[in-house]
Formats: C-alpha cells, sequence, structure tokens
C-alpha cells in the first residue's frame, strides 16, 4: 500500500480549513491544518508535506513572511508552496513568485480546481526530486571514483606524507598525486583548476595518466611538465587551466627538484628551523605552448618538511583576500609544528588556519612532506 500524499492548509478561516480538507481528504490525501505562521512552520518543519497551500492574508505572521521563514530552513526549503488568496493583483501574485511559491490559485475556489492544482504540483514534485535523487546518484559514483584516484599515506608508506583534502563540489577541481618514480626517487604533485564544475573534475583522471606516463627516470622534473601541459594545451577547454607544482625528491642524492606553474609558494621547514616560502615564478599549465616553469634544485636533510597547498586555504572572495596576500599570514601559523606527528599535521594546521572560522567556498588540499 502506497502511502498517502500529505498536504499541509494554512489559513485563519477556519471554515476555508474544513473545506480544503473535505476535498482533499475525499481523494486520498492526508492533511494537515493550521490557522497561523508560527505553527504550521513548525508543522512543516515536523512532518515534511509533500506540498503546502498558504493564505496570504493572515493577522501577525501573513503567508509572504511565512514562506520566506520556510524557503530560509533547510527543513522545509524544497516543499512546494501554493499560494491561496482573494486578491488579484499582478503584483501580488509576482511577490508570491519571488519568494518561491509554485502557483496560487483565486479565491472563492472550486474543488476541481485546488485537486487540480495539487494533482499537477504534486507530479512535478515528484518528477524533481527524482531528477534530484538520479543526478546525486551519478555525481556519488563520480566522486567514489575521483577519491579512488586520490592517493593515501598507507599506500605508499616510503613517501612521507599525509594530506588535507575537502572538495567544494561533489567533485573537486582540485587534486594532488603522489608517484613512485624509482626506488629512491618520491614525486609530489598538486593541482588547482580555474573552475569547480563537473567538466574540470574529470580532467584529474587525464592530468593523472600523463604524470604517470612523464615522470619517469627518462626525464627531468621540468622536461615532464613541458610534456604534460602540451597535451593540457590540447585537451582543456579554451578558458580552463590548472596551477600546479611539482616536487621531485631524490632521497639518494637528498635532492629536491621544485617546479612551479603559477602555483602559491610552498612551505619549506627545515628540521629545527622557522618554515619560510620558496618562491618560484612561473607559467600556469594548459594555457600556452610555449610555457615557462619556474624551477629550483636544492639540497634537503632527513626531517625536513615541505607544505604545498591551494589557494582556497589562503583566499576569500568573501573578505577579498587574494591567495597573493593570504599567503603572508602563513608562515606564523606554521611555526612550531615542527613536533607534530605528520600524521596528525594537515588536520593541526587547518584548524589554526580557520581558527574555528567557516572555511572558504573553494576546494582545498593541503599537502604535507617530509623528507
Amino acid at each position: 500500500m502506497v502511502d498517502a500524499y500529505s498536504i499541509l492548509v494554512i489559513d485563519d478561516n477556519l471554515l476555508n480549513l474544513k473545506l480544503i480538507e473535505k476535498v482533499l481528504t475525499k481523494e486520498g490525501y492526508n492533511t494537515l491544518l493550521s490557522d497561523n505562521g508560527p505553527d504550521a512552520r513548525r508543522i512543516a518543519a515536523q512532518e515534511h508535506p509533500d506540498l503546502i497551500l498558504l493564505d496570504i492574508e493572515m493577522p501577525d505572521e501573513d503567508g509572504f513572511e511565512v514562506i520566506r521563514k520556510l524557503k530560509n530552513d533547510p527543513a522545509t526549503v524544497t516543499i512546494p508552496v501554493l499560494f491561496l488568496t482573494g486578491v488579484s493583483e499582478v503584483d501580488v501574485k509576482l511577490k508570491g513568485f519571488e519568494l518561491g511559491a509554485v502557483d496560487y490559485i483565486v479565491k472563492p475556489f472550486h474543488p476541481e480546481e485546488v485537486l487540480a492544482r495539487v494533482r499537477i504540483h504534486l507530479k512535478l514534485s515528484i518528477a524533481t526530486n527524482s531528477l534530484v535523487h538520479e543526478q546525486a546518484r551519478k555525481l556519488r559514483q563520480i566522486t567514489q571514483a575521483q577519491n579512488a584516484l586520490l592517493p593515501r599515506p598507507e599506500d605508499f608508506p616510503n613517501a612521507g606524507f599525509s594530506v588535507f583534502y575537502r572538495p567544494l563540489e561533489e567533485a573537486g577541481g582540485d587534486f594532488y598525486d603522489i608517484l613512485n618514480i624509482s626506488n629512491q626517487i618520491t614525486g609530489y604533485f598538486l593541482a588547482d583548476s580555474s573552475g569547480h564544475d563537473i567538466e574540470i573534475s574529470y580532467t584529474t583522471a587525464s592530468v593523472k595518466a600523463l604524470l604517470a606516463q612523464n615522470c619517469t627516470p627518462l626525464y627531468s622534473p621540468c622536461e615532464s611538465m613541458k610534456m604534460i601541459n602540451d597535451v593540457l594545451v590540447e585537451i582543456l577547454p579554451e578558458d580552463k587551466y590548472l596551477t600546479a607544482c611539482y616536487m621531485h625528491l631524490n632521497r639518494g642524492t637528498r635532492i629536491m627538484t621544485l617546479v612551479n606553474a603559477g602555483h602559491p609558494p610552498v612551505i619549506y621547514m627545515p628540521k629545527g628551523k622557522k618554515p619560510f616560502f620558496i618562491k618560484v615564478p612561473g607559467d600556469i599549465l594548459g594555457m600556452f605552448t610555449d610555457a615557462a616553469f619556474g624551477i629550483k634544485r636544492f639540497s634537503v636533510n632527513e626531517g625536513d618538511r615541505f607544505f604545498l597547498y591551494s589557494d582556497g586555504m589562503v583566499e576569500s572572495k568573501e573578505k577579498k583576500i587574494s591567495w597573493v596576500a593570504g599567503v603572508q599570514r602563513l608562515l606564523s601559523v606554521f611555526e612550531g609544528v615542527g613536533q607534530i606527528n605528520l600524521s596528525l599535521l594537515p588536520n593541526t594546521l587547518i584548524s589554526r588556519i580557520f581558527n574555528g572560522y567557516p572555511m572558504p567556498e573553494d576546494d582545498i588540499v593541503l599537502l604535507c612532506i617530509e623528507v
């Protein structure tokens, strides 16, 4: 037996309430009744009806105020609302639509019109919810597939890294990768895409494949990035690009090679010393065929740490802070973390950086590396 659809009717006129209840009950609908806004909003949040019929003209909290509050409440925002109105002015109807109403019924109403409008909007709601659920299912599959591409520290026990990763959308545009180039050489790659749509998230698999093909002992780190760039110029949409940082660590020679492609500066913390920036300017990936990347080679020691991050960690559109300005406060946050266990570092640092404030509306990646 299929559960009856529930409809919440809100009207301060008890005669209208009973009339509509009788019309709907005869057709098998489950009706919930309320004669005032606050009580109706409480019922809507608790019972989550399939549809709401809402009178505009009510004392104290009128229909406009009720729907405004319903649409601002996550528990009731998706419930379709039909206005009941005795007013025929266009501006009143338009105001209702602007606030989120899907339709209106003019008083005095005919029972058959009420039923017809209830049926059509229940059908539309069912179709919309079905579409949303199907899209969510597909996005979860994309998320699972993308997460499967992201390496975990336990999968690379000799790479010496830990990571914090939080995508803005179901499938993020920013990502990282770890490459076992040889027994002694590990590659660390972090990229930040120019967009956050699903289209750009598909490039994750493409870039991961390019890294595996081109980051080998045969090529220098800079040659690897140039070959990857040449392919990305061909396959990325015209308005898309990536900023990226690639670090190539040879544990045998204790040489770290850093290649920068328009990415925020790496933070370097030599063991027992204060952190500082390694600023290496370079062109972005996927935009120019003749891109020139910044490159720096230097000696490192066991216990040294490096930190790669996406710009979502340091910039804020709401506060109008660019990553160029945002990175300036990072060094003070990273001071004093030299003794913290590598596995605990990402969450510790993220907690310090945001200090209880909401994270910005952007993908966030923080990759911590220990020699």
